[in-house]
């Protein structure tokens, strides 16, 4: 061993200095990510949970998923954010109802469905196995501010980005889903010549060689 390494745990003077911490990223901010699962060791063979990643609250009795979500591009590529995903809560179905909204949405985002298709093949992508399945699965998310156990302001991810939001398709790298809305007809007013006196009107063609009026503007014929 290098005799210089006898010193690395013993004088700290010439370790690198802390850097200061991330400034928080905006709220609202929408980004990509990848979501990982800390497995909580608790089993519940009745609700299905026979792959120990779920978390049991050992002061409420809530059961969670422990997730990490790690942004995988842009401005904020690389930064991580700690969110619980409900699972069950003994003070009723809320927790419950907010953790399959949440994963019905990331489904959504990471399998490229939209929240209002209902055909079978999008009701097979809102399956899983199990949360081995969730376990790596990249979405889209908007990012949240909330306080941590201390008070101070941390992100959170509470919301993911299904492909009805317009940054959807693009943050993915997908053709969007969404249909554009049809752009209204505009009629071609002609105006006459500045030179022609509105006082005196330019004398109208033979009736014989003018077009047949049909009532309605040439672009709805």
């Amino acid at each position: 061993m290098n005799n210089d390494n006898m010193y690395a745990w013993s004088d700290f003077n010439d370790a690198e200095a802390q850097q200061s911490s991330f400034n928080l990223i905006p709220k609202g901010t929408v980004v990509p990510v990848r979501m990982t699962l800390k497995a909580g060791g608790y089993y519940d063979a009745s609700q299905g949970w026979n792959d120990g990643y779920p978390t049991q609250s050992p002061t409420t009795g809530a059961v969670y998923l422990a997730a990490e979500f790690v942004i995988t591009g842009g401005e904020f590529a690389k930064r991580k954010m700690w969110s619980n995903v409900g699972l069950y809560s003994p003070k009723g179905p809320t927790w419950t109802q907010m953790g399959r909204t949440f994963v019905r949405a990331a489904l959504n985002s990471a399998r490229n469905v939209l929240p209002q298709d209902n055909s079978p093949q999008a009701a097979a992508a809102r399956r899983i196995q199990g949360f081995v399945d969730l376990d790596g699965l990249e979405f889209v998310v908007r990012v949240d501010i909330e306080k941590d156990g201390r008070g101070d302001d941390r992100n959170v991810v509470k919301t993911a980005v299904e492909p009805d939001h317009p940054d959807y398709a693009h943050i993915m790298g997908v053709p969007s889903k969404l249909t554009p809305s049809p752009a209204a007809p505009t009629i071609s007013v002609h105006q006459a010549p500045a030179s022609q006196s509105a006082a005196a009107p330019a004398p109208q063609a033979p009736a014989q060689q003018r077009a047949p009026v049909s009532g309605k503007p040439s672009w709805a014929q």
